[in-house]
């Protein structure tokens, strides 16, 4: 009685886990496309050659956003199960979407007014086993002369 106990119990927090973590990224996911709307006027880019020619520059400083997020319950299981058979595992490319594009937000947030960002970088690293990680992403912010 008591293992049939515990399984509902194991399926009934499977199943919460999957509706509320769907829900929680869905609403990420909404957050995330119109705060990019906002900042799509403020380039981030890697590489040399992307300053006016005739621009004065008055600032330049480094700037970053950094975002620390993790999986549902769910998610995890059928990751943990795709590691053991292999291929690719969606539920945490998703996860590492979400977090890079959460960070470049971050960092474009942090350079209110600049006209550009240069050199951006993005890093990430696994924070535990249980699906979490942390986006970072920096960059310099150019400020020209109006």
């Amino acid at each position: 009685m008591r293992d049939l106990f515990d399984l509902i119990y194991f399926c009934a927090m499977v199943a919460i886990g999957y509706f509320v973590g769907t829900q929680v990224e869905k609403k990420h996911y909404q957050e995330i496309i119109a705060r990019e709307a906002d900042t799509m006027k403020l380039p981030a880019v890697t590489g040399q050659d992307y300053l006016e020619d005739n621009a004065q520059i008055t600032e330049a400083r480094m700037v970053y956003g950094s975002v620390v997020i993790s999986t549902d319950y769910f998610r995890l299981i059928v990751a943990g199960l795709r590691n053991l058979l292999g291929g690719e595992v969606s539920a945490y490319e998703t996860l590492l979407d979400r977090g890079r594009r959460e960070a470049v937000l971050r960092m474009k947030e942090n350079a209110i007014g600049a006209d550009i960002i240069l050199n951006m970088r993005i890093e990430s690293c696994q924070i535990s086993q249980m699906g979490t990680v942390e986006v970072f992403a920096y960059g310099t912010a150019v400020y020209y002369k109006k």
